[in-house]
C-alpha cells in the first residue's frame, strides 16, 4: 500500500466533499474512513482512478453518517444526490484548505494541529509527540478545532495574515520534527505568492527558503542537533539562499516593511557570512530592533539579546535578557549560553540541564542535555 500516495490525495479528496456540501468536522471523518477502506481493498483490487475512488467512497460514508444523524436532516435534504462515478478535479485544493483550517476564529496552535491533522495526514499521535502532550489532549484540541470550523464553508475562509502565520508553524514544524512538512510548505507558499502580490507573502517565502537551505547541516549522522556556529556552511543550498535573497530584496525594495521581511532580513545575514565568526551580528541586532517594533513579542526580545551578547560580549546579553520573564520557552537555554560565554559554567550548566526539561522537542532536549553533560564534565576536571 502506497502510504505517501493516499496521503497525497487526502487533501483534494477532502476539498471535494466540503465543495459538495459536507461541513468539515464529518467531512474530515468521512475521508479518513475511505482511507481505512482503501487500505483493506486496493492491496487485492487497486483501483483505476484512485481519486475518484476515494471522492466516491468517502461522500457515501458522508451520506450514511448524515443520514444515521437526526440532528442534520436539514442538510441531508442538500446532499441527497451521490454524484456519479468518474474522473475527479485534478486541481490542487490543499492551499484552499489552508484558508478554512486557519479561520480567525480558531487559535493559532489549534489551526497548526488541525492543518496537520487534516491536511498534512499526521496521526493524532504524532502531532501530540510533536508538541510533548498526551494524545488524548491533542484529540481533544482537534475535535474541538473541528467544531470550531465545521460551519464554515469556502466562502468564508481565513484571512491571508492568519494562512501566512498557519503556514509558518507548519514550516517550523517540518524543519524541527519528526514528519516533513517544510518542503510542502514551501510549495504553498509559493502558490500564494503566484497569486497574491503582498511584500510579506513574499517575506514569508523568502524566510523559508533561507532556513530551508541550511537544511542538510542542521543535524549530525547521527541525528544530533547542530547549532548554527558550528554548521558546516559548504553544505548549505546557495542556489535556495539566493533565491531567497533576491525575493527579499524585491519586497523590501516596496517599503511595506513587516515581521517576515524582518526575520527573512536577519536570516539572509547569517546566510551571507562566510564563516560564524564574519557574521554581521551589529546588523542583525538593528533587525531584531525593526522586529520588535512590528511584533513586541518576547520571543523576539529573546533572541535580541543572543544577537546582543555576540554584538557587545555576554554581559551586555545577559542584561538584554534580564527584562524578560524568565518562564519564556528557551530563556534558560539563551541564559545558560550567555553564563558560559561569561565564563560561569557551574550556572551554565544548571540552567542547560533545566532548559532540557522545558524543551519543545526531543530533538531539542537532548542537545541540551548533552550541553549540560559537557559542561559537567569540564567542571569535574
Amino acid at each position: 500500500m502506497d502510504e505517501a500516495l493516499l496521503r497525497s490525495l487526502t487533501p483534494g479528496v477532502l476539498s471535494v466533499l466540503v465543495r459538495r456540501g459536507a461541513d468539515f468536522a464529518a467531512a474530515e471523518d468521512a475521508v479518513q474512513d475511505a482511507l481505512v477502506e482503501a487500505v483493506r481493498v486496493w492491496p487485492e483490487r487497486p483501483p483505476r482512478d484512485p481519486k475518484g475512488w476515494l471522492v466516491t467512497v468517502a461522500w457515501r460514508r458522508f451520506l450514511d453518517a448524515t443520514r444515521a444523524d437526526a440532528a442534520r436532516r436539514r442538510r441531508e435534504e442538500a446532499v441527497d444526490q451521490e454524484p456519479a462515478p468518474g474522473p475527479a478535479p485534478t486541481a490542487d485544493d490543499t492551499l484552499r484548505l489552508y484558508f478554512l483550517c486557519a479561520h480567525p476564529s480558531l487559535t493559532p496552535s489549534s489551526a497548526v494541529a488541525l492543518t496537520l491533522r487534516a491536511v498534512g495526514g499526521l496521526s493524532t499521535r504524532q502531532i501530540a509527540e510533536a508538541y510533548l502532550v498526551p494524545e488524548a489532549t491533542m484529540a481533544q484540541r482537534i475535535s474541538r478545532a473541528k467544531r470550531t470550523v465545521s460551519g464554515v464553508r469556502f466562502d468564508r475562509p481565513g484571512d491571508v495574515a492568519t494562512v501566512l502565520r498557519v503556514l509558518y508553524l507548519v514550516f517550523n514544524e517540518g524543519y524541527s520534527g519528526d514528519v516533513d512538512l517544510a518542503a510542502e510548505a514551501i510549495r504553498l507558499t509559493r502558490q500564494l505568492a503566484a497569486v497574491i502580490d503582498h511584500p510579506e507573502v513574499a517575506g514569508l517565502l523568502a524566510l523559508m527558503l533561507l532556513h530551508h537551505a541550511r537544511r542538510a547541516a542542521r543535524t549530525a549522522p547521527d541525528g544530533s542537533l547542530v547549532p548554527l556556529a558550528e554548521q558546516d556552511r559548504t553544505r548549505w543550498d546557495t542556489e535556495a539562499i539566493a533565491e531567497g535573497v533576491v525575493i527579499l530584496q524585491g519586497a523590501l525594495a516596496r517599503d511595506r516593511l513587516g515581521e517576515f521581511q524582518a526575520q527573512a532580513a536577519i536570516a539572509a545575514l547569517h546566510a551571507d557570512a562566510p564563516t560564524a565568526g564574519e557574521t554581521d551580528w551589529v546588523q542583525i541586532v538593528e533587525w531584531y530592533d525593526e522586529l520588535a517594533r512590528l511584533t513586541d513579542s518576547p520571543v523576539v526580545r529573546l533572541n535580541r539579546a543572543v544577537a546582543v551578547g555576540e554584538a557587545d560580549g555576554p554581559r551586555a546579553g545577559l542584561a538584554a535578557l534580564a527584562g524578560l520573564d524568565d518562564s519564556l520557552h528557551r530563556h534558560c537555554a539563551v541564559a545558560a549560553y550567555l553564563h558560559e560565554r561569561d565564563g560561569d559554567l557551574g550556572t551554565a550548566a544548571r540552567l542547560y540541564a533545566e532548559a532540557a526539561r522545558k524543551a519543545a522537542n526531543l530533538a531539542e532536549r537532548d542537545h541540551l542535555t548533552r550541553q549540560a553533560a559537557r559542561l559537567n564534565a569540564r567542571l569535574r576536571h
